[in-house]
């Protein structure tokens, strides 16, 4: 869902944008509250507090490059921008699938 946020947030039209930002805080809120969650389901107690360490990390590198990259491409090509962001929101979903995999098997 929030996938769509790029291709609506840099429309040159205001309610379009307002959807894109809406999407925008939809997958922002899932980020800090329910991939949280999912964490902990997927891990036991003790590996618990290794997992969101491990989680935040990626996330933070992952977000200043992207943000880095995403800026770059800004000022050369919005089309590329927003093709990159919403390959990159998709390219998400089986590192997640690999992830709960990991976690019921034992190995987070």
């Amino acid at each position: 869902m929030s996938a769509a946020f790029a291709p609506l947030g840099f429309d040159n039209r205001t309610s379009l944008e307002i959807a894109g930002t809406v999407l925008w805080g939809i997958g922002m809120g899932a980020q800090e509250s329910i991939m949280r969650a999912a964490i902990a389901n997927m891990t036991s107690p003790a590996r618990r507090g290794t997992a969101y360490g491990l989680f935040n990390l990626v996330y933070g590198v992952a977000w200043f490059g992207g943000s880095a990259l995403m800026g770059w491409m800004y000022v050369r090509s919005l089309g590329w921008l927003i093709a990159f962001s919403v390959l990159a929101q998709m390219l998400a979903i089986p590192c997640f699938a690999w992830a709960k995999r990991l976690g019921h098997a034992g190995l987070m």
